[in-house]
């Protein structure tokens, strides 16, 4: 039977910034135009207040750091894909400043911090640790003055090693308990006891320091950035100063409360929407949380919703869904802050998950979503499919390959004809895009692309993941660690899960 292959390429996506022109690039953009919050006047900052928690050494380190990216930085490598850095303030058009008042530094053996870290319980240092930089956190938080508007966690090579991940061992009788307790919730032999004990806050069976961390701080309604040695010292096995200091800029600022730059999107205001589900594991349940990983609206408003448990079995597999009634009030929600943002109703919703939609899913979402004119259901799912093309390199990046005119296969990434080159250490593999009530595949393939470089917390342009599903675990890990240290609702905006 014969194959019938259509391709086409689009263009590299636009973006815009402050001043006139568009970019594919957001360093170009950036040095050419500033960020694009320069187009709102009087109403931005012009100076990014930074605080910083850490010991003294790494906080010192940190300082030289933050100092250097002020300066003009020189090309890593001397190429298009490496770029020199300008220095802060001429690429944002807004002055980094670091205040004594707004650092909290750790110093000598008898810091919370050192005592923390000499603990030899895993959990127990875990828990020291990230109790010390609470402490710190809330302290900026609380200040009578004004507070920093983004503050830089500086972790040592020893938090790294000591406090990175931890995962919660039992003792033999709480072993013994949890299979009991199994087994009496499986022949529905439950007492008030049990009852009792499942009302109790879970303990969470792996943990992530990172994520911990930004969790703390959502709770001080603090951002936060993470800063360790690969980031503040030179090393071979380090990136360049230069690619170092657009990265972390470029997040420093939008955490800050910047818009570095924004797509150009032709057609309707659009809502975008990345659905996800986080597993979560405590003593004795395996939950399902689904998440809103992040919804991006075409202004450049980005926020993040939790949605319902979902009690998990082992049957599921990875083919999670949510019910009829848990997919219309994730709509609802989605509708409600992106009113609250922007002001309006979007005219087009655009929802990206990577399984398919069940049938009460498709209900839900189109029932909570009904006053929005046009409203797609998008899956964006992983592939084993491959295409070769004669010569050294892989198809371009931007490429659509429809089979048979039923299945499309989009390359977020590939060859990078801006930089004559495939910036990938393997070969680059498609997604597959489909969709239910999509008018204009084309359309979607370019929203796509356009979403992987929607990503603030970094100015590198070779990333092909869409920024609705990009930091979906990240997201689910931090809310996950959030509900442990608060019954409070978490903040919705973006820049606290960057």
């Amino acid at each position: 039977m014969p194959i019938s292959l259509d391709l086409k390429e689009f263009e590299p996506p636009l973006l815009e910034f402050g001043g006139p022109g568009i970019f594919t690039d957001p360093r170009d953009g950036l040095r050419e135009g500033g960020p694009f919050d320069l187009r709102f006047g009087a109403a931005r900052s012009e100076r990014v207040n930074v605080g910083l928690v850490g010991c003294e050494e790494m906080v010192a380190r940190t300082m030289e750091w933050l100092t250097r990216t002020q300066g003009h930085l020189p090309a890593d490598a001397g190429t298009a894909s490496y770029p020199a850095f300008p220095g802060f303030e001429a690429v944002f058009r807004s002055k980094l400043n670091v205040d004594a008042r707004w650092t909290v530094s750790f110093s000598g053996p008898g810091s919370d911090l050192h005592k923390a870290l000499t603990l030899s319980n895993p959990s127990q240092r875990f828990d020291a640790v990230l109790a010390a930089f609470s402490s710190g956190l809330h302290r900026l938080a609380t200040l009578e003055i004004a507070k920093p508007d983004v503050v830089i966690c500086c972790l040592s090579d020893e938090i790294i090693d000591k406090c990175w991940t931890v995962k919660k061992t039992f003792s033999v009788e709480e072993k013994r308990a949890a299979e009991a307790l199994k087994k009496r919730k499986a022949s529905d032999q439950i007492d008030l006891f049990d009852s009792l004990t499942e009302e109790q806050p879970d303990d969470l069976l792996s943990r992530d320091f990172r994520r911990a961390l930004k969790a703390r701080a959502m709770v001080e309604r603090l951002p936060v950035q993470i800063a360790t040695t690969n980031l503040v010292l030179d090393g071979s096995s380090n990136q360049g100063p230069a690619t170092r200091a657009w990265n972390s800029s470029v997040g420093l600022y939008y955490k800050a409360g910047g818009i570095p730059w924004r797509m150009k999107l032709e057609g309707p205001e659009t809502c975008f929407v990345g659905i996800s589900f986080h597993h979560v594991r405590t003593r004795d349940k395996h939950l399902v949380k689904s998440s809103i990983a992040q919804a991006f609206s075409s202004q450049g408003e980005g926020f993040a919703i939790r949605g319902g448990d979902i009690e998990y079995d082992d049957s599921q597999g990875r083919n999670v869904h949510l019910t009829k009634n848990q997919a219309a009030q994730l709509g609802r929600d989605v509708l409600t802050e992106y009113r609250d943002r922007v002001g309006g109703t979007p005219l087009r919703v655009v929802l990206h998950k990577t399984s398919t939609y069940s049938d009460g899913e498709r209900e839900g979402f189109r029932g909570a979503l009904a006053e929005v004119p046009v409203v797609e259901l998008v899956n964006v799912m992983t592939t084993q499919f491959r295409l070769v093309r004669f010569g050294a390199y892989p198809p371009n990046r931007g490429t659509l390959c429809t089979v048979n005119d039923a299945q499309s296969y989009l390359f977020t990434t590939g060859y990078m004809r801006e930089f004559e080159t495939y910036p990938g250490p393997h070969i680059p593999t498609p997604i597959q895009i489909s969709g239910d009530q999509v008018t204009d595949l084309d359309q979607v393939a370019r929203d796509i692309l356009s979403l992987s470089r929607m990503n603030w917390n970094t100015a590198n342009i070779t990333g092909g993941t869409p920024v609705t599903l990009f930091f979906a675990r990240r997201v689910g890990g931090i809310m996950a660690e959030y509900g442990m240290a608060t019954d409070e609702k978490p903040p919705s905006s973006f820049r606290y899960y960057m």
